[in-house]
C-alpha cells in the first residue's frame, strides 16, 4: 500500500482516479486546486503525486517545482494531449513522467504499479549498496555515488533530479551499449512504452546540458541515429 496525492481539479475524474487507487488498496489524499495539494503535501510526505498540469490558484508546473525543492517523490503529470509544450517543461523541472488525457484506469493504474514497483527496487538498491559498499562510479569525468545518489564533475557537484540521475546511472552502468528509448523506458520509468517515449529524449537534453562542454555536440551521451543512446564517456 502506497500513500498518493492525487490533484485534479475535474471532480469526476478525482474521483473515479481516488476510487481505483482505494480499490487497490493504497491510501488517498485528493485536492482540487494547487494550494490544496501543497497543503496535503504538509501534512505529510505521499509516496506518489498524480498532478495535474492546469490547476486554479497555483498551477501543476509551479507545484511541481515546489515539491522538488524539497522532495525526490515521483510526479506523474495529467496531461491534456494539446500541452506539449507545458508537458515538456513540467519534465525538465522535475516530473517523472506524464499520462496524457484521456487515458483509461486500467493504464494509470499499471503506471502507478510501475512507478511504485521502480520506487521499491530503488529502495532496495539504495540499501544495498548502502551495506556493501558499492565502489563510486568514476567513468568520463564524472564521480558517481549511487548509494548517496550524488555525481560530481571535478570539484562541482551536479544536482540532477530523481529520473535524470536514473537515466544516468543506467547508461553508465552499460557504458557504450545502446539503447533504444523504448528500452530506457522500460528498464529506467519501469514499464512498457506503449509508442509514447517522448519523455526520454527531454531527460537526455536536460542531462546534456548540465554535463556536457557543448550539449550540441555531446561527447559523453551520444545519440546513435535510428538506433537510440549511448554513454560513451
Amino acid at each position: 500500500m502506497a500513500r498518493i496525492l492525487v490533484v485534479e481539479d475535474e471532480l469526476s475524474l478525482r474521483s473515479t482516479i481516488a476510487y481505483s487507487l482505494r480499490r487497490d488498496g493504497h491510501e488517498v489524499l485528493t485536492a482540487a486546486d494547487g494550494e490544496q495539494a501543497l497543503a496535503a503535501w504538509a501534512s505529510g510526505p505521499s509516496d506518489l503525486v498524480l498532478l495535474d498540469l492546469m490547476l486554479p490558484k497555483i498551477d501543476g508546473l509551479e507545484v511541481c517545482r515546489r515539491l522538488r525543492q524539497s522532495s525526490s517523490v515521483p510526479i506523474v503529470m495529467l496531461t491534456a494531449r494539446t500541452d506539449e509544450i507545458d508537458r515538456v517543461v513540467g519534465l525538465e523541472i522535475g516530473a517523472d513522467d506524464y499520462v496524457t488525457k484521456p487515458f483509461s484506469m486500467r493504464e494509470l493504474m499499471a503506471r502507478v504499479k510501475a512507478v511504485l514497483r521502480r520506487r521499491d527496487l530503488l529502495r532496495e538498491e539504495i540499501d544495498r549498496s548502502s551495506r556493501h559498499g558499492e565502489t563510486i562510479i568514476e567513468i568520463g569525468g564524472l564521480r558517481i555515488d549511487p548509494s548517496r545518489r550524488r555525481v560530481n564533475q571535478g570539484d562541482e557537484e551536479i544536482a540532477l533530479k530523481p529520473k535524470e540521475f536514473d537515466l544516468l546511472l543506467f547508461l553508465v552502468r552499460h557504458p557504450d551499449q545502446v539503447f533504444s528509448a523504448e528500452q530506457l523506458i522500460e528498464n529506467v520509468w519501469g514499464y512498457a512504452a506503449m509508442g509514447d517515449t517522448r519523455t526520454v529524449p527531454v531527460h537526455i537534453r536536460s542531462l546534456r546540458e548540465k554535463l556536457e562542454d557543448d550539449p550540441s555536440n555531446p561527447r559523453l551521451i551520444e545519440t546513435v541515429r535510428g538506433a537510440g543512446y549511448r554513454y560513451a564517456g
